[in-house]
């Protein structure tokens, strides 16, 4: 890439990170499409995983299935820690509500788009359903991951604006696409075998389940909350 064109795309996330209002609405409606192509291709991605298990006696299945998503949701936890400290951090350079927002605001949000919605999901459908927390048992693997998102949140914090840009940007996609594929993987985990029989469902609820937490926990929360710090400390 040129410098000509490294220019563009600079005046490309510029204009996309400045024109648009920061609203629920206006984020929920830019975060959509990330979310429809991510899970498709996370739909993708478990139709193949769902058909080299076929054959296999159910119980190794979801260990299987179990693993996958422990692994795609620590994953998730890493960059949904770091798109909080860096939007955060855009308005408010405060240590202490940062490593707040950057700690509880994941494991909210994690928590809620991974686990309990996908429950809520299958459980609608009559599906016999387990539950599960990882923050409850799986706290000792979480940990790190949380706090290197958060630690790498706060690096990238110092870097240029446009480098922060590019990293909301490019990391939109990724973010989304990861906590599709735990969502989709918890389903399976946790009884949901037969999730291609009501494949529409499961692409609906998880395009809502996953965009509406990742889209509070990267901008709507932070942002909401460096605006509320600011105001206290003026006052």
């Amino acid at each position: 890439m040129n410098h000509s064109q490294q220019q563009n795309l600079m005046k490309i996330i510029h204009h996309h990170f400045h024109d648009h209002e920061h609203s629920l609405r206006s984020e929920l409606f830019h975060h959509l499409p990330y979310a429809i192509f991510s899970v498709a291709f996370s739909l993708i991605i478990l139709s193949f995983v769902t058909f080299a298990l076929r054959g296999s006696e159910l119980i190794a299945a979801q260990k299987g299935a179990k693993m996958l998503f422990h692994s795609f949701h620590f994953m998730h936890i890493v960059f949904a820690a770091t798109g909080t400290l860096i939007t955060f951090r855009r308005f408010c350079k405060d240590a202490i509500p940062s490593w707040v927002v950057g700690i509880f605001t994941p494991v909210i949000f994690c928590t809620l788009s991974d686990s309990i919605l996908p429950y809520l999901g299958g459980k609608a459908l009559g599906v016999n359903m387990s539950f599960h927390l990882c923050f409850f048992t799986e706290l000792a693997n979480i940990i790190p991951f949380l706090l290197v998102g958060v630690i790498n949140g706060f690096i990238m914090s110092r870097h240029n604006q446009e480098n922060q840009r590019m990293y909301s940007i490019f990391s939109h996609f990724i973010h989304i696409f990861v906590s599709s594929l735990a969502a989709t993987f918890y389903l399976v985990a946790h009884g949901f075998m037969d999730w291609h029989k009501d494949i529409g469902f499961v692409f609906i609820f998880i395009i809502i389940a996953v965009v509406i937490p990742c889209t509070l926990s990267d901008v709507v929360v932070p942002m909401t909350y460096a605006r509320m710090t600011k105001k206290d400390e003026k006052h």
